[in-house]
């Protein structure tokens, strides 16, 4: 190796954190980058590539290449597997955080590390983020007095879901916070001293449907104060603050926006005190972002800057023979009580969980959404068992009820929940998101369902679409949409929603003819009620008091309320039909200005002349194409939304189907439930 190189480096786990090492390692001049391996090799390779190094087929190979120091980037639970592989073959081992999954995996890190005389080290990098390292040696200088608590609080996503196998964030109910509470559990350790206990809340709110739980909350007892954390997935804009609080003063840290603000007691009167903090939260921040701003536009501050860091002080800590950045006692206590946490939110998740039974009358998919729900709902009070195909568990699961895990867009899991189910209610689809979520969950997801169906031998599928799916665009006034009507000819243009729809529709269609699947395809209308308002966009928009109308009012819209659309499943569950015949679920078709009429009460109702609505649409359409998007308001979707139909039910009499509650009746009763 050159002179210069004094460690080759192999990278185990090609991830999203492994670009930032590799960014890390390629800015110490000491360093030789050997190449990455992954047990997906299809992902090591795209890892290669992007990263201009070498796919390995093992750390085996790796190690015969030459590398003498092994990062360990793969999930969690493989952090023991790999960390103990590597010192046995002579590598030192830096590990992305968390160390391991329990005290003993760290206890054996350890120990092999002492045998073999090689560094391990974990990858706590804010402990290295240099906004961090500067308010830690302001505590150290006394500017806070004696630190008393320490809050953090933290906004996150991961990436959207595509599709394929489930990621590690979704496999497991407590994987956030062995993600991302990890971090604000060695941060009050460094601030407050060893941690005492912790006493943790979860809960779910929609942020991530396919999380378990997508808020935490924990109080953190530690040796000479208490810590708060705040994880969510619902908070928006996203955030990242740790509030360092002492004796003498408050510092404040933002690492989104990258600054530090220091509010210090003072002898001032308390009016006055409060007013100088005030004005130096207000203006201390300008400078430090301005700063940070310019030196990450100049490249001495990186993404990760921590990371960066971190591995700087791992490779210094080689050369020099010193101890590890992290210590690594500390680092088994924060296992230790990261573990707590996660592994009780798993045992948790698992309690709502029921067994799936061998056999079932009804699953139906999309069992959280609006419809599965009412549909799920319906089917117990008639005394049925239903399983219920969703992305997380439920708070309760009533007699009757059983629960299957999993998303449309992996395999696997759409074939253990339609195993064994004799009728498949699907009305899971993606209902908001780009086209590959849509893609992933409403295309390859009901592409994932009718397989299982053939496979399993369901006896009937009932698959909801939707009257997007038809042609609107192109036409006259008062023509009449029905089942005979043509299929949208540019669903692209109508939106990911009605393209996904459509392609699933199809696919229905397709396994109907080519494998002979039995299956009942219905059309609901503009649904409102069970929790569907009647009030969305297609109607008006509100804005303050004022309720604004694209165009004069004029445009029928086919209403179809909950229960009835309900009444249509379970009556196409168990009608003789099954040679894809489709359904068109719609009532009667007031305006827009006769729902207004009847839903608003006193308040403002602005139209826009169709003129400009259009005008703007067009305008629209190059300012997104410009961000590689299409104008949710462009001309062909307008066309769509504002075209004067009529709608009829054509085929609805084969179902023996007619609206029961009707669409008048509808609008009182959600009138009624806010009266």
């Amino acid at each position: 190796m050159p002179e210069t190189v004094r460690h080759r480096v192999g990278l185990v786990g090609a991830g999203a954190i492994c670009p930032h090492h590799v960014a890390a390692l390629r800015r110490l001049p000491q360093v030789e980058i050997v190449g990455v391996h992954d047990l997906d090799p299809a992902r090591a390779s795209r890892a290669a590539g992007e990263l201009r190094i070498r796919a390995m087929p093992s750390l085996a190979a790796l190690a015969e290449e030459g590398a003498d120091a092994i990062h360990v980037l793969t999930p969690p639970h493989a952090h023991v597997d790999v960390g103990l592989e590597a010192l046995e073959r002579g590598c030192h081992v830096l590990i992305e955080k968390p160390l391991a999954q329990s005290v003993e995996d760290c206890e054996a890190l350890r120990r092999k590390a002492e045998l073999y005389g090689r560094l391990l080290c974990v990858d706590h990098s804010l402990l290295f983020d240099p906004i961090v390292r500067r308010a830690y040696e302001d505590v150290r200088a006394g500017a806070i007095g004696k630190v008393v608590s320490v809050d953090v609080l933290r906004g996150s996503s991961y990436p959207a879901y595509r599709g394929g196998p489930m990621p590690p964030h979704y496999q497991s109910a407590g994987y956030p916070f062995r993600d991302l509470g990890v971090h604000a559990l060695y941060l009050m350790q460094a601030f407050l001293g060893r941690i005492e206990g912790v006493d943790a809340r979860w809960r779910s709110l929609g942020g991530d449907r396919n999380l378990a739980f997508d808020e935490w909350r924990a109080i953190v007892r530690c040796q000479n104060g208490t810590g708060q954390l705040q994880l969510t997935f619902n908070v928006k804009p996203m955030q990242h603050q740790i509030i360092i609080q002492g004796t003498e003063g408050v510092l404040r840290l933002d690492l989104f926006a990258m600054f530090k603000s220091l509010r210090a007691s003072t002898p001032l009167p308390k009016a006055a005190e409060r007013l100088l903090g005030g004005m130096r939260d207000a203006i201390e921040p300008l400078p430090h972002m301005l700063a940070n701003a310019a030196r990450f536009a100049l490249g001495s501050i990186k993404p990760f800057q921590g990371v960066h860091e971190l591995v700087a002080a791992f490779y210094r800590a080689l050369d020099e023979g010193g101890p590890p950045p992290i210590d690594i006692r500390e680092a088994t206590e924060v296992v230790r009580w990261t573990e707590e946490v996660a592994r009780a939110a798993d045992r948790d998740a698992k309690k709502r969980i029921t067994v799936a039974s061998e056999s079932v009358p009804f699953l139906v998919t999309g069992a959280s959404g609006a419809v599965g729900r009412a549909v799920v709902a319906r089917l117990l009070q008639r005394g049925e068992r239903v399983r219920c195909f969703v992305r997380r568990p439920p708070d309760e699961t009533p007699p009757g009820m059983e629960i299957a895990i999993g998303d449309l867009g992996n395999r696997e899991s759409v074939t253990q929940a339609v195993r064994g189910a004799h009728v498949v209610i699907h009305a899971g689809a993606a209902m908001r998101g780009d086209w590959e979520e849509h893609r992933a969950a409403t295309v390859e997801g009901t592409r994932h369902v009718l397989d299982a169906c053939i496979e399993h031998g369901v006896e009937k599928l009932v698959h909801v679409s939707s009257l997007s799916v038809v042609a609107y665009a192109d036409g006259q006034d008062g023509d009449v949409v029905s089942e005979f009507c043509t299929s949208e000819p540019w669903p692209e243009r109508r939106g990911a929603y009605t393209r996904a729809k459509l392609a699933a529709e199809q696919l229905v269609e397709a396994y109907v003819v080519q494998q002979g699947l039995r299956a009942v395809i219905l059309r609901p209308g503009q649904i409102f009620g069970g929790g569907i308002p009647l009030l969305t966009p297609a109607v008006a928009r509100r804005i303050g008091n004022t309720w604004l109308v694209l165009g004069d009012g004029e445009v029928r819209l086919p209403l179809i309320y909950m229960d009835d659309v309900v009444d249509a499943i379970l009556l196409a569950a168990v009608s003789p039909l099954a040679g894809g015949e489709i359904i068109q679920l719609t009532d009667q078709s007031p305006t827009q200005n006769e729902v207004l009429a009847r839903a608003v009460d006193g308040e403002r109702v602005v139209h826009l002349p169709p003129a400009l609505v259009f005008a703007t649409g067009k305008l629209s359409e190059p300012m997104f194409e410009v961000m590689g998007r299409s104008s949710p308001v462009s001309s062909y979707r307008l066309r769509s939304a504002l075209a004067k139909r009529r709608f009829q039910a054509q085929h609805a009499h084969l179902l023996g189907w007619q609206p029961r509650v009707g669409v008048v009746a509808g609008i009182e009763r959600e009138l009624g439930m806010y009266a």
